[in-house]
């Protein structure tokens, strides 16, 4: 790797330490690095926790959420629709993550974002959208715009309630299409 991006070894063996780490990267003695497989249970745990971390930031993003943050995550709202509707399941995962985060980060909780980030970006090689047909991302989609209508009219019960129930349906929805990994 160092040799092929011209850098130091050093910069190499952190960035790879820094990975393991997170969990993304399993050092193996003698039999370099690979990338991290999760198992099923372990998938949905992860899944658990971002609604967890999520629901622990939502009440205070509502009521610290200003005219920039509502329109922040309109933005992101309709990004996310842009994806859907091209059928981009690429894209629908990374704007699904661009707007859940625009949801909790007015709350101003750093270290639980921060969390939440690492449960998610375990969960990220596995592109769990790109399995998921359309017709399921769709209706993923409108638990989204009925949690961005309850985070925009400042109803925190409501987008808890609602966020709950989208948690809810996706881990059954990754449970049903996402093959496990190992």
């Amino acid at each position: 790797m160092a040799a092929l991006f011209e850098v130091s070894v050093i910069p190499v063996r952190e960035a790879l330490k820094t990975l393991v780490g997170e969990g993304l990267v399993e050092h193996r003695r003698r039999g370099g690095y690979t990338v991290a497989c999760l198992t099923p249970a372990e998938l949905d745990e992860l899944y658990v926790v971002r609604g967890v971390l999520e629901q622990a930031a939502l009440a205070a993003a509502v009521a610290r959420a200003d005219d920039a943050d509502r329109a922040r995550a309109r933005d992101a709202h309709d990004a996310l629709a842009a994806a859907v509707r091209d059928g981009d399941a690429r894209r629908y995962n990374r704007e699904s993550r661009r707007f859940h985060l625009a949801l909790v980060t007015p709350a101003g909780m750093h270290r639980l974002q921060a969390m939440l980030e690492s449960a998610w970006n375990l969960t990220e090689p596995y592109q769990p959208m790109a399995q998921v047909p359309l017709a399921e991302r769709r209706a993923l989609h409108a638990e989204h715009a009925r949690m961005l209508e309850a985070f925009l009219a400042g109803d925190a019960v409501a987008l808890a309630e609602r966020a709950t129930a989208h948690h809810e349906h996706l881990r059954a929805t990754i449970s049903t299409h996402v093959p496990d990994p190992t």
